[in-house]
């Protein structure tokens, strides 16, 4: 659930929502955001619900932090009522997301050699496409999947805060440039801001972002 927004606009529309998260730390700030809505800690491969617990299990770009998604999927839809939705969300390609694509093009064009103790993981992009992301719902045994784009520009005052928020946005993305030396991280920071600044406005950028948005339905 992360900070509960996903939960949080599920019971302002009249969901009886619960959100699960792992990390305490992110549970105590769900909370403080929504403070009516309940949340829990858990692992989303192995959640402490009966089947068919509720009508709709959604996640809210789960998907990039995940080595074993089809596990997590599989335990979306045994969760899931007939006839309910699993739902989603993850970051379209690099052309289309940006802030995350000039990041990597920013690493391979300084020549950064990728560290050892990068955590493993496959790319946050490996469901992107459409076929594959039919193909993840498909095999945990729902149907009639719907995969739909939803493009935005998102708006950044202050690129030296933006830059310390995409570092930290997954392990393996700090990992990848604050265990360069410090010449290295200052040339991926350079070809990083070279790369945004196509998106430079009189106010600040307009950065390009895409998602992907896909859902599926329990068999009756």
């Amino acid at each position: 659930t992360g900070p509960g927004y996903a939960a949080g606009r599920a019971a302002e529309r009249g969901a009886e929502a619960i959100g699960i998260d792992f990390a305490p730390e992110m549970l105590e700030l769900a909370r403080r955001l929504h403070p009516d809505v309940e949340f829990r800690e858990g692992d989303v491969t192995a959640l402490d619900f009966e089947d068919e617990s509720f009508d709709v299990v959604l996640a809210n770009f789960l998907m990039p932090h995940l080595t074993d998604l089809p596990a997590a999927v599989r335990e979306f839809a045994r969760l899931t009522r007939p006839c309910g939705r699993v739902a989603l969300t993850t970051w379209d390609a690099p052309k289309r997301t940006r802030f995350v694509g000039a990041m990597i093009e920013a690493v391979g064009a300084a020549g950064a050699t990728m560290p050892d103790e990068l955590p493993p993981g496959p790319s946050i992009f490996q469901y992107s496409p459409d076929r594959d992301f039919v193909k993840l719902l498909l095999g945990a045994g729902l149907e009639e999947p719907i995969i739909e784009q939803v493009a935005f520009s998102h708006h950044v005052d202050d690129l030296d805060e933006f830059w310390g928020d995409v570092l930290g946005g997954t392990v393996r993305t700090m990992t990848m440039v604050t265990s360069q030396p410090p010449e290295m991280q200052a040339e991926i920071r350079r070809r990083y801001d070279a790369l945004l600044d196509a998106y430079r406005t009189e106010d600040g950028w307009d950065i390009p972002c895409s998602v992907k948005l896909g859902s599926a339905q329990k068999p009756a």
